[in-house]
This record gives C-alpha cells, structure tokens and sequence, in this order.
C-alpha cells in the first residue's frame, strides 16, 4: 500500500515490449461482493492487486468471511459465518465510506440475512452518483430501508425473504444491476430487471452466479430474468482482464510513437473500444489474443462520411465506456485533425482539461461535458508541468501525456492512480517509461 505519493516523469521517450493487463478492477468490486452468498468456498482469480480491491477484502474480513491467499492474485472465500453486527462497527463505517464498491455488499447481505447497513459512500470525485437506484430496486425486492442522520447510515432490514417482481431501471446503473442481480438470484419467485446494465462486468458476474447455482437468463442484454433459488453452492471465477488499461496502453502506445504488444486482452470481451481507437487514427493489429500496435509516426482523425468533425461521446455498455474518455482526450491533442469529447455520464470528469493546457494542448472546453480538442499533430510536443490527479481515470490520462510530453512532469496525489491500477509505474518502466515513485 502506498501512501499518498507523487512520480516524477521524464517525458518524451520511446517505449517497446509486451505488457499485460491487470484483472478488471469494477468486475473485481462486484464478485468479490458475491462471495456472501453461500456458506461454501468460492475461488477468485486474476484479480488485480490494487486498493481498492484490498479494502474491499478487508470489508469482507471484517465480516467474517475466511479468505485465504493462493497467490498474487487469487484468492479462496468461505462466508459461512458473518458478523453482521460488524456493518455498525466505527471501523466498518469508517472503511466502507472510502469506497463505492462497498454499496454491493447491501444486495447479497439482504438476500441472505435479511439485514446490511451502509454509510454513506465517498469515492471519486466525478460528479454526483446516487444511490436511488440501488435503494428502489431492492426496496421493491422487500427490503426496508431508512437513514440514519446522526451516523449517516443507512439500515436494510427485510421481513422473511426477498420477494421477486418486475424491476424497471430508472438508470443504466452497472453496480445497481449488481445489487439487485445478487439480491434476485436469492429472492422468492421471478425477477425480471428491464433497462439492467449490460457491461462485461455484469456479464460475468451473472456467470458466476450461474456457476454457483443461480437461475439467469438474458445475460449480456438489458433485459434479466432470474428465477430465485433456495441457496446457492461454490464455484471458482476468473476475472476479464481491464479494458480500461487495455485502452489505456493503446493511448500510451500512439501518444509516445511506441510500439506495444498488449497481452491476453480477451478481444472478444472489448466491444466497440478498438473501434474507436481506429476512428482516431491508431493502427492496431489483432494478433490471437493480443493486440500490437506499430510505432506510429502521425494517426490521423477519422471525421464522419459527410466530412462533419469527428465526435465521440460516452454511453452506457454496448456504447464507449466513460472511463476511457480521459485517454481519448490527451490522446486526441498530438493527432493530426480535430475531434469534439462529449462526456455526457458524469459532469466533472473534464475539468482536468486546464493541465492539458498548461501542457501546450489546444483544447477549448465549451462547457462541463464537451471540449474540442484541435490535434498538434505533434508539431508542438507537450510540455512537462506539475500537476495533481483529481480522479483514478483523469490520473492515467495525464500519466500518459507526461510520458509523450517534453522535459519533467510532476504529478501528484497518486493514490488515486493506484486505487486503480496495479503497480503501473513499474509495469511501464519495464517498458522503458521514465518514471520515480516518490512516497511523502
């Protein structure tokens, strides 16, 4: 674990080799979660050694849940005893807050026990992100919520089991499909969920849980239909790799000139991601389950058939993921053309633009969802600058144009780039990447 530390960036050089990405971290959030729902061992692999993951694990341990290390990144989970007088604890209250994916834990508590609490969730800073969903969805399932002001917590309680109805969304919500899914599968009868959210996370969460026994069908639509069982049994999971990072490295490959082969990616999990990429001048090879990318001189913006510019804006799954935005952004200023962000799911995600500037970016931002970033076409390389993370994904965004930006950057508030990605200076040091770790 590392504290709150800065690197340093020595920018402008040319990177090669191979690398392989991590587990995906928000599908790790979500089976991790899933490990409540039966007393029987539950195996999980590939999941990826971040912060995040580990305070979730911690939660779990709290819990009572007994979790053994098989490896790095594979662990073994029994939840056949759980404390749930631990979720009132000041220890739970307190560590659960620190991060979102400790909302998943509500679902399978509920189903299960008939009682969960959770304080009130803190995490990034990209605008606001409510609860309604998950607190209707499972409301409607029978669970009894209220708020608790003077803790700031909320309590579930439910009368007898959970009972199965017709759900439909109010929002695409990935992590509120996941709480009612786990709360569903558990519940008395059938359960159709309409507008879920169809990510590759959900998707494989939903195989997990078919693995342990549960009923689901439509899996990878927006439609979910899940027959409730008694309980349900083991199973053993291995976690997609991240096709953020997977995005990321192909950003990083095209911004540095550099020629990267990017591993195991799961191509077939990837959806419209390499497509965009594409739009965007980036050549990229599928090799089996690799992606290359060749070193690249220039990539040149795509602009649509009738010649209008280029736009590329982020949707809810089978769209272009809002976490890849930030890349698609630096990596658009040394492109050759012009191409317009418009970051519609959270209001704050762009306001990291001003460091892009300071860089020598030309970017005008037209409001808090869209900006327009005119290409240098790398007539004009970045300039290193000093600078602050101000959330996990804008934090790799601004690694990136570092490493492709002339002299010495500074960034800090790193914790943020680690609660999402797994050693990464040292995973693109061995890549050739000039990077120090400095704690504070």
């Amino acid at each position: 674990m590392h504290a709150s530390g800065t690197f340093v960036v020595e920018g402008g050089h040319v990177l090669q080799g191979e690398i392989v990405p991590q587990g995906a971290k928000n599908e790790a959030l979500q089976v991790l979660c899933a490990v409540l729902l039966t007393s029987e061992p539950v195996v999980i692999s590939n999941l990826p050694a971040i912060r995040d993951v580990d305070k979730l694990i911690e939660l779990l341990k709290g819990l009572g849940v007994e979790i053994s290390q098989l490896d790095d990144h594979t662990y073994r989970f029994v939840a056949a005893e759980v404390n749930l007088d631990y979720v009132l604890t000041q220890d739970f209250i307190r560590d659960a807050s620190r991060i979102r994916g400790s909302v998943m834990l509500i679902g399978p508590l509920l189903a299960r026990y008939g009682q969960a609490s959770l304080p009130k969730p803190g995490g990034d800073k990209i605008g606001r992100r409510r609860l309604d969903t998950h607190l209707l969805g499972l409301e409607q399932l029978g669970g009894h919520f209220s708020f608790d002001n003077e803790r700031s917590l909320y309590a579930f309680k439910s009368e007898g089991r959970l009972k199965g109805c017709y759900l439909h969304m109010e929002e695409i919500s990935v992590t509120g499909t996941a709480n009612v899914v786990m709360a569903a599968v558990l519940a008395e009868g059938e359960t159709t969920i309409y507008n879920a959210a169809c990510e590759p996370y959900v998707q494989q969460l939903c195989r997990m849980l078919q693995a342990m026994g549960a009923k689901i069908q439509g899996v990878g639509s927006n439609r979910l239909h899940i027959e409730g069982v008694d309980q349900l049994n083991g199973a053993e999971h291995r976690l997609l790799p991240d096709m953020i990072e997977i995005g990321s490295f192909i950003g990083l490959a095209a911004m540095t000139k550099s020629e990267i082969t990017i591993k195991d990616c799961r191509v077939d999990q990837l959806g419209i991601i390499p497509h965009v990429f594409r739009r965007l001048g980036v050549q990229i090879d599928v090799i089996g389950d690799d992606l290359h990318i060749p070193a690249q001189e220039e990539y040149e913006i795509q602009s649509f058939i009738d010649g209008s510019i280029l736009t590329v804006y982020d949707a809810p799954w089978p769209g272009f993921t809002p976490d890849l935005m930030s890349v698609i952004l630096v990596m658009a200023t040394q492109a050759n053309g012009s191409v317009l962000v418009h970051q519609k799911m959270f209001e704050s995600r762009l306001f990291f633009v001003d460091k892009l500037i300071d860089m020598g970016a030309q970017i005008i931002l037209c409001d808090p969802h869209r900006a327009t970033v005119i290409g240098l076409n790398r007539r004009f390389q970045l300039k290193g600058i000093e600078m602050t993370s101000p959330d996990i994904r804008a934090g790799v965004a601004l690694l990136i144009a570092a490493l492709s930006a002339k002299g010495k950057s500074t960034i800090r508030n790193i914790h943020q780039i680690d609660r999402g990605y797994e050693r990464i200076d040292e995973r693109l040091a061995a890549l050739g990447a000039k990077i120090t770790r400095l704690e504070e």
